[in-house]
């Protein structure tokens, strides 16, 4: 069975960790490599925006799934679920209780919000998530969520995401919807803005306002 693994940008003396979380499939059970698009986008923006959190003091780890898919009908939970949960043990395991926010796109981004009931999450950031009708939001009891969509997205609904985060305000302790113009999916446009959006509700949702 394909294994997950991290790449990491690690802070001195962290105040807390931003784990991202990429994007995949509907289903998809082939192993994540080296050439996955989904990976090398969040690889990318790993590298735009590491310096800026690392600088206030948070590290930055990047998750890589065993598995390309979601596969709901194949797997209990999920498949990268079980990998995003053994991820926080990590952090866990080398930190302790430090808070950590979970930045995902896409498939990330559901992901994100299916293991936000972690005890060490603080919220999540969502970049062009994937949360259809229906999709559970108990697990962000008491924790931040922020999500950016663009409204020319025809992979992941623009409309689902703003109605999850309406959904989401009975349980959340705040929520953000930003509206990102008329961009896709892939994040290829106004990548300062995103890069940005990806930052700066890290480090609030860290209470780290002041080093943004």
């Amino acid at each position: 069975m394909p294994q997950p693994s991290l790449s990491r940008r690690d802070a001195a003396a962290p105040r807390g960790l931003v784990l991202m979380l990429h994007g995949g499939k509907a289903d998809g059970v082939g192993d994540v490599t080296d050439r996955s698009a989904s990976w090398r986008r969040s690889r990318w923006m790993m590298d735009h925006v590491a310096g800026r959190l690392t600088a206030a003091g948070v590290s930055v780890w990047l998750l890589r799934y065993g598995r390309q898919g979601w596969n709901a009908l194949g797997a209990d939970p999920p498949s990268p679920v079980p990998d995003a949960r053994w991820a926080l043990d990590r952090v866990r395991d080398e930190h302790g209780d430090l808070p950590v926010v979970l930045l995902g796109h896409s498939m990330g981004g559901r992901t994100a919000v299916a293991v936000a009931d972690d005890a060490n999450v603080s919220g999540v950031v969502a970049l062009a998530p994937w949360l259809p009708a229906g999709e559970p939001d108990t697990t962000l009891a008491g924790k931040a969520l922020a999500v950016a969509h663009g409204r020319s997205d025809r992979i992941t609904s623009y409309r689902q995401s703003r109605a999850f985060c309406h959904q989401a305000q009975r349980v959340a302790a705040s929520v953000e919807f930003h509206d990102m113009g008329r961009v896709g999916h892939y994040m290829f446009r106004r990548v300062p803005a995103w890069n940005g959006f990806a930052v700066t509700r890290s480090l609030a949702q860290l209470g780290a306002h002041d080093l943004a």
